[in-house]
């Protein structure tokens, strides 16, 4: 299944999408994003990962998930990071709610479901939904949707059995 994405072009004047970031956000939110992500990756308190992710940066963290140290959620764009309940998320692992590329930049929602498992250093790309009960191998890009209890791994990503 493709990603679900909202795509904006930006106008042919010689800058590259990015150059529009501070259109989209409040560079003021970019900074305060920035700061509680740099805290939360680094603090082994699972705690109070959950509650920064939750009550400053607004992203839906179900009960008893677990991040990782050193994982970035999308620091524009946190509140379109949706994470089940039960889920472990893998060491360095990044998660992603926008692209920017040359002309057009776009964002999706990233939806994970319950009791998933994500290995370390992986790539979420935005718009994609990992189903119930998968598991995502170490290394892998996730960059289409997951079924549930499916088990993949992988750049491209392939399902490599059930979980």
């Amino acid at each position: 299944m493709s990603r679900r994405l909202e795509k904006y072009p930006v106008p042919v004047d010689g800058q590259n999408a990015l150059w529009q970031i501070y259109r989209t956000v409040s560079p003021w939110k970019a900074v305060r994003n920035f700061i509680f992500i740099q805290l939360s990756r680094y603090t082994p308190i699972l705690g109070l990962k959950r509650w920064i992710y939750r009550r400053v940066l607004g992203m839906q963290v179900g009960e008893h998930s677990a991040f990782a140290l050193m994982v970035m959620p999308d620091v524009f764009f946190p509140e379109r990071i949706r994470v089940g309940r039960n889920c472990v998320i893998g060491y360095n692992t990044t998660i992603l709610a926008h692209e920017y590329l040359i002309r057009e930049y776009r964002l999706g929602d990233v939806v994970i479901g319950d009791e998933v498992m994500i290995g370390a250093n992986c790539t979420i790309l935005p718009g994609v939904a990992i189903g119930d009960g998968a598991i995502v191998a170490a290394g892998s890009v996730v960059h289409r949707d997951v079924p549930a209890g499916a088990f993949v791994g992988g750049n491209p990503l392939r399902e490599l059995g059930r979980s």
